[in-house]
């Protein structure tokens, strides 16, 4: 947990901004971008790895690989460990002894062995003039927060939704509606996300939607989804941002 934050999160916790002047001084509509967390702006397979692990050998049930791991990153994890544990033939009552064995290793797991996305943080400082960036997420903001602070993307984002401890099975549709209603500052939406529940959250809330493809989910999961645009690499974000952006104005930002 960061030293920077209470104990007792808040529903939703203002991060911080260079980005909160942007709708002021941008040249031109100002975008709200919403960054999906895992997967998209870090990297996260080792610490829920881990910590899942930890929770599974808890109730003697087998443990998993690396790569097992990271297809079930991305939907609220409680419903993915009902899932899961059918599928290891595992009790069903085990899933909330589980899950707290599972946060409660996350909590430090998450802060020593999650990284930052190469070249994220240089795609988003090249938001700054006219973008205002925020993360949405299906992890607790109790746990966000201190990952964001962590991986140094703290002065990058100008704000951050997710559920409440409590909000165990949240979808992030309802986050994404959420988070607009809160901090939809701008003249349009961008969700961008590496999972099809992203894209199918993003077209929800009227949102333009970009898939990454270096994350959990696969180039096919998110076109069957219909994610309006491609991302390969980091990189390639602030361009096809601005082309975004500069097409609000005749209709071809969904091109």
């Amino acid at each position: 947990m960061s030293d920077l934050l209470p104990d007792d999160l808040p529903p939703n916790v203002r991060v911080t901004s260079v980005n909160e002047v942007a709708h002021a001084i941008a040249d031109g509509p100002v975008v709200t971008v919403c960054f999906d967390l895992d997967g998209c702006l870090v990297d996260s397979r080792a610490a829920i790895t881990e910590a899942l692990n930890e929770a599974l050998y808890d109730v003697d049930l087998p443990t998993l690989p690396a790569e097992a791991v990271a297809g079930l990153i991305g939907p609220p994890f409680r419903s993915t460990l009902v899932q899961l544990v059918d599928d290891l033939l595992g009790d069903p009552d085990d899933v909330d002894r589980i899950y707290a064995t599972f946060r409660r290793h996350y909590s430090h797991s998450s802060i020593r062995l999650t990284t930052r996305v190469p070249g994220i943080r240089e795609a988003l400082v090249a938001l700054d003039a006219w973008a205002y960036v925020g993360v949405v997420t299906t992890k607790p903001l109790h746990f966000a927060v201190p990952v964001i602070d962590a991986v140094g993307l703290r002065k990058q984002v100008a704000f951050v939704e997710g559920p409440a401890l409590s909000a165990t099975e949240e979808e992030k549709t309802e986050t994404l509606a959420r988070a607009l209603d809160r901090w939809g500052l701008g003249d349009a939406v961008v969700m961008i996300g590496d999972r099809a529940g992203d894209i199918v959250a993003g077209q929800a809330n009227g949102a333009v939607t970009v898939g990454v493809t270096w994350g959990s989910g696969s180039e096919d999961e998110l076109v069957a989804a219909g994610a309006d645009h491609l991302a390969s690499d980091p990189g390639e974000l602030p361009d096809l941002l601005r082309r975004i952006r500069d097409g609000l104005g005749s209709g071809t930002a969904r091109g």
